[in-house]
């Protein structure tokens, strides 16, 4: 018989705040964290200069402990740590027992030390490399350095899977405790914030360029939207067997009872709005309910016009009414890699406030994009039992993730 998962802590670090308390507060001010990068002014050909980055200041752990950690390892370390200090998981014998595993993912490692690494070809010279290069630029580098910090000897699930990389790992970490293989897992995905992340999207007309106005922009689902902004942080869930956390008292914040992933086979970068709703449909498949009783989805929203209107139409057909559905990109950017696991972790408090945030910038909505009910003004009070958060990534890789409250 299938195990019940539960999530019994979470954290986020974004540009809103570390804190529910703080990104509750600020979800609730309906502003946004965008800026203008003075940094991104010398690149000369690159259109946005906009971004979210995160205004905290990351502990001070002993060198030895992060030495081979670049910034996205440290943003994941940091935010596994405050996760697992929420559940109450203090006990070295349940991290080292086998028991507890890492599913962690992002969409790249650290790019200084990348550059470092593979500025050899240009300049023949190996001198910017050190024994920890490597180890601080992997893709696996924050799902290793957890395990490592804290000496986690279960499964290791790594996802380098973009945009899907936190929501895939929570899924895969869901899996590996619902089929018994694990008791806990700590999951999600962490980015840091760099121009090279910019670029990628600018080179597809596909970043916001009102560099004068970063209040007012992204502006998912709105018709007069102009693109993504790139944001960074990290989000964690430390998910557990039902049973294992009700025997040590641990207080649950929701119930993952649904999970659904596919690939679209079929365009790198442009979205099938078909295999999309498929993965929908595999999660309320999986979590046994009726597409009725989803009462809220966190939309991907990336503010991106193929995204918005491929993603509005296969939550409409999935679930066959006028949902309410908000993007929380709107507030923090893009955060690729985190974007799952944050806005997971940022669902599930909202659902336990009963309360949702609006679409923020939402003014003139798409005509194109499906007849969801798309929050505005001040945000939605709702008080429902499901909850419904999806992501979609390059590579046309699709997941959605249902949230039971409890």
């Amino acid at each position: 018989m299938a195990c019940r998962v539960v999530v019994t802590g979470g954290s986020c670090i974004s540009s809103l705040g570390s804190e529910w308390s703080e990104v509750f507060a600020n979800l609730k001010g309906l502003k946004n964290r965008v800026v203008r990068m003075e940094s991104y002014e010398k690149y000369e050909q690159m259109n946005t200069k906009l971004a979210a980055p995160v205004n905290y200041e990351l502990p001070k752990y002993p060198r030895k402990k992060i030495r081979g950690m670049g910034r996205v390892a440290l943003l994941a370390v940091t935010s596994a740590e405050k996760a697992i200090q929420m559940a109450g998981i203090n006990d070295e014998t349940l991290l080292r027992s086998g028991r507890c595993g890492v599913a962690y993912g992002s969409s790249t490692g650290n790019v200084d030390a990348l550059l470092d690494f593979y500025s050899m070809l240009t300049t023949n010279k190996t001198e910017g490399i050190t024994a920890t290069t490597y180890i601080r630029s992997m893709p696996q580098t924050c799902a290793v350095n957890i395990g490592v910090f804290f000496g986690l000897t279960g499964r290791m699930i790594t996802t380098n899977t973009a945009c899907t990389a936190g929501s895939l790992s929570i899924g895969y970490a869901y899996e590996a405790i619902k089929n018994g293989q694990q008791d806990v897992m700590v999951a999600g995905g962490a980015e840091e914030l760099n121009p090279t992340e910019s670029a990628v999207f600018d080179t597809l007309f596909a970043t916001s360029t009102k560099n004068d106005t970063p209040e007012k922009t992204p502006r998912a689902y709105d018709r007069d939207r102009d693109g993504l902004v790139i944001g960074e942080g990290a989000g964690t869930l430390v998910l557990e067997e039902y049973e294992h956390a009700k025997a040590r008292g641990a207080k649950i914040y929701a119930e993952l009872v649904g999970f659904g992933t596919n690939t679209d086979g079929d365009h790198i970068t442009q979205p099938n709005k078909a295999t999309m709703q498929i993965a929908l449909e595999l999660a309320i498949q999986d979590a046994g309910i009726s597409k009725e009783v989803i009462g809220y989805v966190n939309g991907h929203g990336t503010a991106t016009k193929h995204g918005d209107i491929a993603e509005s139409w296969a939550t409409y057909n999935a679930l066959g009414r006028a949902v309410p559905i908000s993007s929380l990109k709107n507030y923090i950017g893009h955060t690729l890699g985190a974007c799952g696991a944050i806005e997971a972790w940022m669902s599930i408090n909202m659902m336990n406030e009963n309360w949702f945030a609006p679409n923020l910038n939402l003014e003139n909505i798409d005509p194109e994009c499906a007849p969801l009910s798309y929050i505005q003004g001040n945000g939605l009070a709702l008080n429902t039992e499901y909850i419904m958060s999806n992501n979609f990534a390059f590579g046309g890789i699709n997941t959605s993730l249902i949230f039971k409250k409890v």
